[in-house]
């Protein structure tokens, strides 16, 4: 018998919900908040009972009963290091997406309104490889500042997922593999991938690694504390600069890669010189990986947004094609993703783990 999950994944202006059958998707839908019904809550966790009645709403008119689900998966939030997997949301889980563990964000409400839908109707309620997704070496947090460990932010539910995918296609087991997954969409996580753990990884959010379409990645340090301590900006202004106004918006003004590539296509110098030191920045950390593995790489896997781009693989598989083979899978598809996360758990396939 098929196992029906609901998959709530919330972001800060709409709450995307997806209806299951074991991986087949019977039906999603974005349900978007106005910046009106938004603002009138004080707090991003303010805003669970709004949100909460309209999935409710949104299933009533899709005569989808609520106690028809065995499963309710939510996106996880900005919690404390954890290493990957599919966990329930427990008390302790609960409370820190409540507190915001590592800050507020909009994904901290999929775990709430996982359990509290699945408490209502009495079925176990998960999250499933959030953003801080920690299984970093030892080695790897050693940044050459004590103060300033590296730390594991990125794209952990979308590499986690086309490294599984691509493990059962080929036959092969995930933990048995080693891979180095490069996504690349808003921001750029590229990671490498041992036996099953991701051991080391860019810092996609603020500050690591090749420049994003939004991000500035790494940058000069001595550079940088002249710039913060010349006055001319805010620390508000100076992290909008490393984070949501660096990498394509920066140069060029847009934050769209295909965007850039036509203009670079076009003749336009400028963009064709920022697109190719994209793809320099990205192959590069690449080959940092590959030493990360020894050498030791089964596949190269291309995913995100920008990967449905045949330049763009072409470009990365002329530079670290020498490196292993190369799988792409364009887009992220999250919402399978939460959804085969909690069906490895119902299925017995492995235990939901304990946050």
């Amino acid at each position: 018998m098929a196992i029906k999950s609901l998959i709530i994944n919330p972001g800060s202006t709409s709450t995307k919900i997806g209806v299951f059958e074991d991986e087949v998707l019977l039906f999603e839908e974005t349900l978007r908040h106005s910046t009106e019904e938004i603002s009138q809550y004080a707090s991003i966790i303010d805003q669970k009972d709004f949100r909460k009645d309209i999935i409710v709403s949104f299933l009533q008119a899709k005569n989808c009963p609520l106690d028809s689900f065995d499963v309710i998966v939510g996106r996880g939030g900005l919690l404390k290091p954890i290493p990957g997997g599919t966990y329930a949301v427990s008390d302790q889980l609960l409370a820190d997406l409540k507190m915001g563990k590592q800050g507020q964000h909009a994904s901290n409400l999929g775990g709430l309104l996982a359990r509290e839908l699945g408490d209502q109707i009495g079925v176990p309620s998960f999250i499933v490889d959030p953003v801080v997704v920690d299984e970093l070496q030892d080695v790897a947090r050693i940044s050459g500042v004590p103060e300033l460990p590296r730390r594991s932010i990125f794209h952990a539910l979308n590499q986690k997922a086309v490294a599984r995918r691509f493990a059962k296609e080929f036959g092969e087991k995930y933990e048995d593999l080693n891979l180095i997954v490069i996504h690349m969409g808003g921001g750029v996580s590229v990671g490498a991938h041992r036996k099953g753990q991701i051991v080391d990884v860019c810092n996609a959010l603020d500050g690591e690694g090749a420049f994003s379409p939004e991000r500035a990645g790494t940058v000069p340090a001595g550079d940088l504390i002249k710039l913060c301590f010349s006055g001319k900006y805010t620390q508000q202004e100076l992290y909008k600069k490393i984070c949501g106004k660096g990498g394509f918006n920066a140069y060029l003004g847009t934050n769209d890669a295909r965007v850039v590539e036509k203009k670079a296509q076009e003749g336009d110098g400028q963009a064709k010189l920022v697109l190719d030191a994209f793809y320099y920045q990205i192959a590069k950390d690449a080959g940092a990986m590959a030493a990360v593995l020894e050498g030791k790489v089964d596949q190269i896997i291309l995913t995100g947004g920008i990967a449905y781009s045949p330049l763009t693989k072409s470009e990365l598989q002329r530079m670290i094609g020498w490196i292993a083979p190369f799988t792409v899978y364009p887009g992220e598809d999250e919402l399978l993703a939460l959804a085969q996360g909690a069906l490895r758990v119902m299925t017995g396939e492995e235990a939901a783990k304990v946050y």
